[in-house]
């Protein structure tokens, strides 16, 4: 009696490429965490990105960096446009972001993760290397509940009613920038608590996801549109609720966004249009945070903590490895 161990192409980047993700991740982690607290942001940040492209390269796949740390001329990022794996398998198009929170690595302060996505060829936004303003929430709440073009205090009220709660019990998350002090002071004149952040911009919108561990409702602000993607996409594998706009306040960013297929300038962008179709994401701890532990070095193990979210199921795996094959990471 034999068994078909054939598998669907569209079944290979779920049951075969979604632990090879984790393996990339982890290995871009574990580089950048060898260099935790060093206090250089910039090694650290070369260290997984040259372990993270050294992965992918591995991959069976046909792969194009269509969200990255930057565009062409800043290589050795992993830089958008950049194709990548060995041309063995599926398209599909990632987005990366090697070393989320570089300060938070070099001053090992918690929160620093290793994380990427990867979809279909064109379901990820092609988007340049700029800011983006953001909103977003969990799941559990009627379709269009917030709004990137209302106020914060009208969605700070929309949310408590939604939610059966009074303003002062909603937590928001905004990152301390002093761009947004107005953003600042309008939330707390809602009476809403806002936990400010440092770094980590894609964890920042994903602790909406679990409300109840991370205390947090609400995600408020400018980030990077990068980082944007990226939590758009681990957003829609569990539900919630996102939008963005990309930030094009000069004319050499426009014309360098209408490149990339963007129209029109001041779109609002919904997470479906930034993550779409079957959407595996994969993050690992660099540093301890509220969402992942960091990477610990023993004598004899490697240990790692990796999340990994799968949009069409909604399906998330917490992978907790040991790694005793030191090796395979190319620590010299």
């Amino acid at each position: 009696m034999s068994v078909d161990l054939r598998i669907s192409p569209d079944q290979i980047i779920e049951r075969y490429l979604s632990m090879e993700l984790v393996r990339v991740t982890e290995r871009a982690a574990v580089a950048a965490a060898r260099l935790r607290g060093h206090g250089d942001e910039k090694a650290a940040d070369q260290a997984a990105v040259d372990a993270m492209r050294r992965e992918l390269n591995r991959l069976p796949i046909d792969g194009e960096i269509v969200i990255g740390e930057g565009e062409r001329d800043e290589a050795p990022m992993l830089y958008i446009g950049e194709k990548v794996g060995n041309k063995q398998g599926p398209k599909v198009h990632i987005a990366v972001d090697p070393l989320e929170g570089t300060t938070l690595c070099a001053k090992d302060m918690p929160g620093s993760i290793a994380v990427m996505a990867m979809a279909g060829a064109g379901q990820l936004l092609y988007a340049p290397d700029v800011y983006m303003n953001k909103i977003a929430i969990g799941p559990g709440y009627p379709t269009g509940i917030v709004d990137l073009d209302a106020s914060a205090a009208d969605n700070i009220n929309a949310l408590a009613r939604a939610k059966g709660v009074k303003p002062h019990e909603i937590n928001t998350l905004i990152m301390d920038r002093p761009r947004h002090e107005k953003l600042i002071a309008e939330v707390r004149k809602t009476g809403a608590s806002i936990r400010l952040i440092t770094d980590g911009d894609v964890a920042g919108v994903i602790f909406c996801t679990e409300p109840e561990k991370t205390g947090i409702d609400l995600y408020l602000g400018i980030g990077g549109a990068p980082e944007g993607v990226l939590a758009a996409a681990a957003l829609r594998c569990v539900g919630g609720q996102m939008q963005g706009r990309l930030i094009l306040d000069t004319e050499e960013k426009r014309a360098r966004a209408a490149t990339m297929g963007v129209k029109d300038p001041n779109h609002k962008y919904d997470m479906a249009e930034m993550a779409s179709g079957d959407v595996i994401v994969c993050a690992t701890g660099v540093t301890d945070g509220g969402m992942l532990s960091g990477v610990r070095f023993g004598p004899d193990v490697i240990e790692t903590e990796t999340i990994v979210y799968r949009s069409i199921t909604g399906t998330v795996r917490r992978i907790y490895g040991e790694h005793r094959e030191f090796s395979k990471f190319q620590l010299d």
